[in-house]
């Protein structure tokens, strides 16, 4: 088994050393910050990612992972250093590559010859080749390993990959990554670095589009009285479309479509291509939001600075405790700004957003809801559809419900007394 070091203890970071560590391969990861690293070794998760807390337990107690402050730390000893570093965006869309490059200026007096440096951080095209040509005197190798863990079901996605992909200059060093990987069974993509690091972008890019086809297509269902959920289970048969993200929303976010939608295109356009279509799938998914922020106000009476909205859901989808590009945020933004109260529940947030400094955030679905003019549900907890709806409508000084995530059936919560709205139905 191999000793791999993990540079970065965020979300890919501690979701890779501890799928790693469970594979058998003897895995420590660093990071900067020393409060991370104490609490880390304290057993706290610093996140929400189901069954992760269990299993990072279970191999730090078998000694197959361990923790350490600074990422020379835990490279000096390593044959293989995975790099999971936050790639965040600039306002022009490019990539900031700061905090990679700060992890490579560590590590790289310590990288022992022949050692390979594995590239999980989602970085612009050409990053790779750059990297090893700055690694040359060190006879350390370059291969880029792209990341695809969904937040919410990383371990699954880890572990029982629909593909791994790994870029190299050499099929010697990609062979070698592979072999990290032998225990799993998956298609195994062994390419090119440019190949591998547009893989990663185009992915996500490519459901962004689909989600905003379907968006578009719901709004259209709206106007021609056709239901969403019928189109889009009558397209998802095609084999060639698939059922898979066909569900109309309120809009999509996260950590990883805006910013690499948004990279994408600004690697096209240094290119010289007018990548037109992404770019406008990123403005149509911005007007998206806008609707849905209208069906909201449309639903409640006229505000005269008394009208209360009552929010389920602030992550940008169920499963994690991620409020980054949260289509949730962006729309109750939109809804602070026209004076609205607002008070919001989450399973998975306390305490105040800095991004709604209006917004209550409640610790209780049912208080959330009291005497509110209206209720939105902008995250598809499956913990709403335990919830006693009649409770709820009774609750309500107008119960109005707008389902922005189709998760509540219109004719059942009209029976309960709700005035109901979904999205495309």
């Amino acid at each position: 088994m191999a000793k791999i070091a993990i540079i970065g203890a965020g979300y890919v970071g501690l979701t890779t050393g501890a799928c790693l560590a469970s594979l058998g391969h003897d895995v420590i990861i660093a990071d900067n910050k020393d409060d991370r690293v104490k609490s880390l070794r304290a057993g706290k998760i610093p996140f929400y990612e189901p069954g992760l807390d269990e299993l990072v337990s279970n191999v730090v107690k078998s000694k197959k992972l361990s923790f350490v402050l600074g990422a020379s730390n835990a490279s000096e000893t390593a044959e293989f250093h995975f790099l999971c570093l936050p790639t965040p965006s600039n306002k022009d869309g490019s990539s900031d590559l700061s905090y990679f490059e700060e992890g490579i200026n560590e590590i790289t007096p310590v990288l022992q010859p022949n050692s390979i440096v594995i590239n999980k951080s989602t970085v612009p095209l050409g990053t790779a080749k750059r990297l090893q040509e700055t690694l040359t005197k060190t006879e350390a190798h370059v291969v880029s390993n792209p990341e695809f863990l969904s937040e919410g079901n990383a371990i699954n996605d880890f572990l029982k990959p629909s593909r791994i992909v790994i870029g190299a200059s050499s099929k010697h060093h990609t062979e070698r990554v592979a072999n990290l990987y032998s225990d799993i069974d998956a298609p195994v993509l062994l390419c090119s670095w440019e190949s591998a690091e547009l893989i990663k972008h185009t992915a996500n890019a490519f459901l962004a589009m689909k989600l905003t086809f379907v968006n578009e297509i719901a709004t259209l269902c709206e106007m021609t009285g056709a239901d969403i959920e019928d189109v889009t289970s009558g397209i998802g048969y095609d084999p060639r479309i698939g059922a898979d993200y066909m569900r109309a929303g309120p809009g999509w976010g996260g950590s990883c479509f805006p910013k690499d939608s948004a990279s994408l295109t600004h690697v096209a356009r240094s290119a010289g291509f007018n990548f037109t279509l992404l770019e406008h799938t990123i403005e149509l998914n911005q007007k998206h939001l806008d609707r849905t922020a209208h069906k909201v106000m449309q639903m409640t009476p006229s505000n005269d600075g008394d009208t209360k909205i009552a929010a389920w859901g602030l992550t940008f989808k169920a499963g994690t405790d991620d409020l980054r590009y949260s289509p949730a945020i962006e729309i109750l933004q939109r809804l602070e700004k026209e004076g609205y109260k607002i008070n919001a529940f989450d399973p998975t947030v306390k305490g105040t957003i800095p991004k709604l400094p209006l917004t209550q955030i409640t610790e209780d679905p049912y208080d959330c809801v009291k005497e509110a003019d209206a209720l939105v549900v902008l995250t598809e907890w499956i913990d709403f559809v335990e919830l006693d709806m009649k409770t709820v409508a009774e609750s309500m000084r107008n119960p109005n419900l707008i389902d922005t995530r189709n998760i509540f059936n219109k004719s059942e919560m009209e029976k309960l007394g709700f005035a109901y709205v979904g999205m495309g139905i």
